[in-house]
């Protein structure tokens, strides 16, 4: 199965810029063995199981909390039964459409 989360997650109670509590949730992702995509508005996990993906969310959770006492967040899913590398394919799919 291929499951395909695009979110955003981020204290509000923070002001303006929350790049540096951002920075720990990326940090935390880069270090799980599943695909991901940082993005200007979010990020893209791709992961084996829907629980795989909401156990992201909630230790990017986790990880704000610690320094926040208002979090916002997003999430899309796409969930694929049967297949894998999703992500990448379904890109691939579309640009070969453009060439």
């Amino acid at each position: 199965m291929s499951v395909i989360m695009n979110f955003a997650i981020f204290p509000i109670d923070k002001g303006e810029h929350v790049s540096q509590y951002v920075k720990k949730v990326v940090e935390m992702i880069d270090a799980l063995p599943c695909k991901s995509q940082l993005t200007s508005m979010g990020t893209i996990v791709e992961c084996d199981t829907m629980e795989e993906c909401l156990s992201v969310i909630s230790k990017a959770n986790a990880i704000l909390e610690q320094d926040a006492e208002r979090i916002y967040c997003t999430a899309t899913f796409d969930n694929k039964r049967g297949k894998k590398n999703q992500m990448e394919h379904k890109v691939e799919v579309i640009k070969s459409e453009i060439n």
